[in-house]
């Protein structure tokens, strides 16, 4: 169902040669570093998990445990991550980000606020056969307040079906946003949760349209102003996704470069994820607010392998 991809199925492609390839590169002293970032980021996620079935096959060793014992830092991580499924690795991205000491609220607002309903069910089913736990009970037990709510109705992915849009809804929904955020003194955070987290794209966006028109103010606006913290970021989040998901992962990798720094995890996050998915989308959008290509950003803000890697997943400049 995807096709805004930069990475697509490789042809002609033959696993049991990669696998031969990747075994060699990483036999004996040293790594051939070159061939094992070329082959993993231009064959798709399936055709990586044929390779890793005939690694085994042929030589008896997990392709995973090489590439760990094999390479290091940044570039390890990057490609570890192309060779985990994609609702196997959102569930581990999300169970490490709820496991041991302090909760990182960004990654479960990124991925839930940005999966369809679909994606969702999925990562649930696969967390509970990875880590034989149930995902809602660990984020409610590692959550708090409005935020927890809204994790938990987006987690039910119950999300309308997108089946033509009824304007009286829309009006009703936008009266009841106004009157629960700028006309009240306090903000009524269970409707913004409802109507957010519940409510077909569609109908969103023109209740988004809707609501501009009535209050005068963007619904970001009103988010901002209204909420703070962890909800304020979730609720925005939300929004963003609703207008555009490729805008909103545009501006996470954005702000995963921009100033001293680069939170790499992030950026190895929406680039392994998005890579066959909607990444020429993301990238036409980066181009579009930032002024820069994305290629430009990450070659300025990367280094060595690791960059070399991230830049094959780009798939190219656009300026």
């Amino acid at each position: 169902q995807y096709t805004r991809g930069t990475v697509t199925a490789f042809a002609p492609f033959e696993a049991r040669a990669d696998a031969e390839a990747l075994r060699k590169a990483m036999k004996g002293m040293g790594t051939d570093e070159e061939t094992v970032l070329t082959i993993l980021t231009t064959r798709n996620n399936a055709q990586r998990q044929e390779i890793a079935s005939a690694f085994k096959t042929l030589f008896g060793r997990d392709l995973v445990d090489d590439l760990k014992s094999e390479l290091t830092g940044k570039f390890e991580t990057l490609m570890v991550s192309l060779m985990r499924p994609a609702c196997i690795f959102d569930a581990h991205a999300l169970r490490h980000a709820i496991k041991g000491a302090g909760t990182n609220e960004k990654v479960l607002t990124e991925i839930l606020a940005s999966r369809t309903p679909a994606e969702v069910q999925n990562i649930k089913q696969v967390y509970q056969q990875e880590y034989e736990a149930n995902l809602e009970d660990k984020i409610t037990g590692e959550t708090s307040g409005h935020f927890q709510r809204l994790l938990v109705v987006l987690l039910q992915a119950n999300r309308d079906p997108d089946v033509g849009v009824d304007e009286a809804l829309v009006e009703q929904d936008a009266q009841v946003l106004f009157r629960a955020g700028e006309l009240k003194w306090g903000t009524d955070e269970e409707k913004f949760i409802t109507i957010l987290g519940t409510r077909s794209v569609s109908h969103l966006r023109r209740v988004f349209d809707k609501y501009m028109t009535i209050s005068g103010f963007q619904i970001e606006e009103t988010i901002d102003r209204e909420t703070s913290g962890d909800l304020e970021k979730l609720l925005l989040a939300v929004v963003k996704c609703i207008r555009s998901v490729p805008a909103y992962f545009a501006e996470t990798l954005y702000y995963s470069m921009k100033g001293a720094g680069t939170d790499d995890d992030t950026l190895i996050r929406v680039m392994v994820s998005r890579s066959e998915v909607d990444l020429l989308d993301i990238r036409r959008e980066f181009r579009k607010n930032f002024a820069k290509s994305l290629y430009q950003m990450i070659q300025k803000d990367t280094s060595g392998d690791y960059r070399k890697a991230l830049l094959l997943l780009c798939g190219g400049d656009d300026d």
